[in-house]
């Protein structure tokens, strides 16, 4: 029986489909014995021999760690996690270390030799426990022998040894010193203490206060669990809120936010952790000839929780922390991540669109679907901006750091009042009469400034007009005059939220400002992709069928495999359809740079097309497209009929204005047939890009 080293080399050269693939790992899973921590060593050992493409590293990875979380109880996200004190989690994973006994006759120690539970490093750490692991490394609880000898009541703290792909570094550790020196800065209340990295071997390690209490990963995966109310999510946010902020002032960008990284002690503190440790793996400010370290590649960043930009290896930036704030937010009120934990880069490619949480005000919601925004020009630009608005403050807040006591005062002017709010988030969330008055209601509405009595008497009564009611019956008109453009219109609440593809020539400004003169419109919310000039004829050709498509729940999709749609020279292009709840005839067509279209189906060597009610396919999983020049941003079309159009089949690659001019004569007269109601489209747009040479 496979190993899972053997099931993961199986990926290249074995000829087995990834459905295949993945049933080989479960099976070799399923007959391994090792702890968690030591598959996901074996899965970084193997990575880093080949690297694996990096959707098919995630998903081995989430697999381990689910079934982490099946036979252990425990949260595969995990990296310090202590439940109660003294409570044993795992024990040392057999046949992965050595006899213990360093002094014991024979060849003696192996100096090479990985240490677990039960080893000494440096002399000085005990490991007593290993308490989490996580895609970077592994934590153990561990005792200070100086500590210990000094008499201190707190002996323990914890030790995270990084796994074997940051080891085998030969800049890891001065890397690691370098943001040892930073994350030390970062002393404040909300954020774990750091204390050094240093290095026992081959073993590379970074010690750091020990916490007693829970993972918020491990509420939020509790069986049943379905939200919190309000004021309590509310608490959890603050205390996050602050930590990055304040990270965010001295120039840190946490990058790697998720549930497992945010500490609820046992006191009711909130602690978020891992800080210093995800950010050095991009880059190291203070040698330019260091290495640049990929935390994607390597694991140092969870996909449900990372930012496009951040699974594109874009400079990091503190968006990036705000969009995994926003997705933990969103967890916190609903029990569900916002886009079914996909991918930002896999849920922007499908069109989700995350649901408002129940109960949630229309100031919190818009607040927290900003800070969910996958492009981050849209996206939140500061966290006490987020928290501002989440939170339902009318004005804004003025910080101030006390040095000397390491406590952040949160400012809030209110009719000339200031009321001030400590930074421990027990006090900052349930304290006084402000906890009374959020407990009333699970969510705050919009709030409204109240004047003082006196001055309410002697103002003037005022008639105001009416404020026009916005109706999608004045947008759909306007909306129907913008030229090379695909656009969907829904209202929520009186928000206008426009989706879809718009033309360049257009552009987002000129679109909100047409709308911006409907009586009525307010609050605009557009995410439209920009279209080329030259795809103005395939966007306004198949724009009707798109738009009926969305209408009905968009029950045609289309997406590619590419990352956030990006596709280099040499890679195959594969792409997956779903059809609706009742047959059709399926096209694929790819309208290239040089004004061509190939028909990825149907096409010569491929004349079937018909497909049954909600029929998922791959299209071109066996490498029959090969990106190549011309390159840039290309539209694939999905277009889906009662009745073929074309007898015979279109040649595979043709001139588009003529395939236009074709298929827009055989959809007139369609559309005067029976079923024309069930012809729909759905677009994705690729952007090609040459091979590095």
């Amino acid at each position: 029986m496979a190993n899972l080293a053997d099931a993961i080399r199986s990926f290249y050269g074995s000829g087995l489909s990834h459905q295949e693939f993945f049933a080989r790992v479960e099976r070799a899973l399923e007959n391994e014995h090792a702890s968690p921590a030591r598959l996901l060593d074996i899965l970084g050992e193997e990575n880093a021999r080949v690297p694996l493409p990096p959707d098919v590293y995630a998903e081995l990875k989430e697999r381990i760690e689910r079934r982490a979380e099946a036979t252990q109880a425990f949260g595969g996200e995990e990296t310090r996690v202590q439940t109660r004190p003294g409570e044993q989690r795992w024990t040392q994973p057999p046949g992965v270390l050595a006899d213990n006994d360093d002094t014991g006759a024979g060849a003696g120690p192996d100096p090479d030799r990985m240490k677990g539970v039960g080893d000494t490093l440096n002399g000085r750490f005990v490991l007593e426990e290993c308490i989490g692991f996580g895609g970077m490394g592994t934590v153990y609880k561990a005792l200070d022998l100086r500590k210990l000898e000094a008499s201190d009541r707190k002996p323990y703290i914890a030790i995270k040894v990084l796994n074997v792909q940051f080891r085998g570094h030969p800049k890891s550790l001065i890397a690691l010193q370098r943001e040892a020196r930073k994350a030390q800065m970062l002393a404040h209340p909300n954020i774990v203490t750091v204390y050094d990295f240093d290095r026992d071997g081959p073993m590379v390690y970074l010690t750091m206060e020990y916490l007693v209490g829970k993972p918020l990963s491990q509420i939020l995966r509790a069986p049943g669990f379905s939200g919190l109310p309000f004021p309590q999510a509310l608490r959890i946010v603050i205390g996050i809120c602050r930590a990055l902020a304040y990270a965010h002032e001295r120039g840190f960008v946490h990058c790697d936010l998720k549930p497992a990284n945010v500490f609820l002690l046992d006191n009711g503190e909130v602690k978020v952790i891992d800080f210093g440790i995800a950010r050095v793996f991009h880059k190291t400010e203070e040698d330019s000839e260091a290495t640049v370290f990929d935390a994607g590649s390597l694991g140092g960043l969870t996909p449900a929780y990372a930012s496009p930009e951040m699974i594109e290896h874009l400079d990091p930036d503190p968006r990036d922390d705000i969009y995994g704030l926003a997705c933990i937010t969103y967890e916190l009120l609903t029990g569900k991540h916002p886009f079914d934990r996909m991918s930002a880069s896999q849920a922007r490619s499908a069109g989700m669109r995350p649901a408002r949480p129940p109960k949630l005000g229309i100031r919190q919601w818009r607040a927290l679907k900003a800070a969910l925004a996958f492009e981050r020009a849209g996206r939140t630009p500061a966290v006490m901006e987020f928290l501002r608005e989440f939170s339902g403050e009318n004005s804004k807040p003025v910080y101030a750091a006390l040095a000397a006591s390491g406590l952040t005062l949160l400012v809030l002017t209110v009719a000339g009042l200031g009321y001030y709010l400590a930074s421990r988030p027990d006090t900052a969330a349930s304290s006084g009469a402000s906890t009374e008055s959020a407990e009333q209601s699970s969510a705050p509405e919009e709030t409204t400034a109240t004047a003082p009595p006196q001055a309410a008497a002697t103002q003037p009564t005022t008639t105001q007009a009416p404020v026009p009611v916005l109706s999608l019956a004045a947008v759909t008109p306007v909306l129907a005059q913008v030229p090379c453009s695909a656009l969907m219109a829904t209202l929520d609440d009186g928000e206008l939220e426009v989706r879809g593809f718009l033309g360049r020539r257009v552009g987002t400004p000129q679109l909100k400002k047409m709308l911006s003169a409907i009586p009525g419109a307010k609050s605009i919310d557009i995410d439209a992709e920009p279209v080329a000039d030259a795809d103005c004829p395939v966007v306004e050709t198949f724009a009707p069928y798109w738009k009926r498509n969305q209408e009905a729940g968009r029950t045609a999709v289309i997406r590619t495999r590419g990352r956030n749609g990006t596709l280099t020279e040499g890679e195959s292009l594969i792409v997956d359809i779903k059809t609706p709840a009742y047959p059709t005839y399926a096209y694929v067509d790819y309208f290239v740079l040089d004004g061509s279209v190939a028909h990825l189906v149907p096409n010569l060597r491929s004349r079937a097309h018909q497909a049954p009610a909600n029929h998922e396919a791959a299209i071109g999983s066996l490498g029959n497209w090969v990106i190549a020049a011309p390159f840039g941003s290309e539209l694939i079309v999905l277009l889906l009929t009662p009745a073929p159009l074309f007898d015979p089949v279109r040649p595979e690659v043709e001139s588009r204005a003529q395939y236009l001019q074709l298929l827009r004569k055989q959809l007139a007269q369609m559309a005067d047939k029976p079923g024309a109601e069930r012809i729909v489209a759905d677009f994705v747009q690729i952007t090609t890009r040459p091979r590095k040479r």
